[in-house]
């Protein structure tokens, strides 16, 4: 576990991966159920921003790296979907970047086990 101190930023970005992975798993858990081709893709996603956000609580470097791939993936995603969801996503994915490797985060990760736990 880290020992240095957590930026209220990470924390932030920490709980908004818990939030969306816990309500998109809720929300598309009745897919799961209806057996939806897509459904276990879905719910995976879900599930990873979960991880996500209770690692970068924990202060593993490699969580920044999948929560910055998770919202990359996003990003690829929309688009292909209309402009202002493709642009939100962007901005989404350069505001999460900047926080996550700015100065203060990184100092925070470093600060994790080297041994990846």
């Amino acid at each position: 576990m880290n020992t240095s101190k957590r930026p209220i930023s990470v924390t932030i970005i920490a709980a908004l991966y818990l939030a969306v992975g816990a309500g998109g798993f809720a929300v598309h858990f009745r897919e799961l159920l209806a057996h939806h081709p897509d459904a276990v893709g879905i719910e995976l996603t879900e599930l990873t921003a979960i991880l996500c956000g209770v690692f970068l609580l924990g202060g593993h470097n490699w969580a920044r790296w999948l929560a910055l791939a998770w919202i990359a993936f996003h990003v690829v995603l929309s688009a292909f979907h209309a402009i202002p969801e493709f642009a939100i996503h962007a901005l989404f994915c350069a505001v999460i970047a900047w926080v996550l490797f700015r100065p203060e985060s990184a100092r925070y990760f470093r600060g994790a086990r080297s041994d990846g736990t």
